[in-house]
């Protein structure tokens, strides 16, 4: 009795990830399409503002089992943010806020171009390709940076077990709104219950998180 169910569980498991990989493909495909134009969009923006150099941003980001992968997204700040950043956190107020969140309410290395893109989550577009490479899902969790694992400290095994995504609990949660700590809860949580049911839930909340603008930054 106890091998059916352990069968059962497994088949259960094999069909989900099916079914998430096939919905991330077939959204990946609509997305790199979403996102020929408004590249062409978002380099004009930038150049009319002054700022010439690239628009994209690629980092080394955490992936499902702690392994790093190349992630893609639109710059949103200037192109020079990792040395601005050692410098605004001399400051000891701005260091003591970016211990507990991990980000500044008030960034001063955002763009104004950067603001929008944050604002409209345009952002977050060319992780699309992400997604089609297989590195990254439309749901699951925030792919963290290297530089943060120390900081997710027993979350980390957790969160790891999931493809980082586009959109996730967190997202829908609050995002910008709750603290580091809180987010790693709630990314925990979704690993540990992940299922067709809550991804639904998520990618149907994720639009009116994107249309009114909730707690983005």
């Amino acid at each position: 009795m106890l091998e059916d169910s352990t069968t059962c569980s497994i088949k259960k498991h094999y069909m989900y990830s099916f079914i998430k990989r096939i919905f991330d493909i077939i959204c990946g495909l609509l997305g790199i399409i979403i996102l020929l134009p408004i590249t062409l969009i978002v380099k004009i923006c930038y150049m009319l503002s002054g700022d010439f150099h690239s628009i994209f941003l690629c980092q080394k980001r955490i992936g499902k089992n702690g392994k790093e992968f190349n992630f893609y997204k639109f710059r949103t700040m200037v192109p020079n943010a990792d040395d601005m950043l050692v410098e605004l956190l001399k400051d000891k107020k701005l260091a003591k806020e970016y211990s507990i969140n991990k980000k500044l309410a008030h960034d001063p290395r955002i763009t104004k171009v950067g603001k929008y893109l944050r604002k409209l989550s345009l952002d977050e577009l060319p992780q699309f390709i992400n997604v089609l490479l297989g590195n990254m899902a439309m749901i699951g969790n925030r792919p963290y940076l290297p530089r943060e694992k120390d900081d997710m400290g027993k979350y980390f095994k957790d969160i790891v077990k999931t493809k980082p995504g586009i959109t996730g609990y967190w997202q829908v949660s609050g995002r910008s709104d709750i603290s580091f700590k809180q987010r790693l809860k709630l990314e925990s949580y979704y690993s540990k219950n992940q299922s067709l049911k809550l991804d639904i839930k998520i990618f149907i909340k994720t639009f009116s998180v994107v249309i009114f603008g909730k707690g983005a930054e």
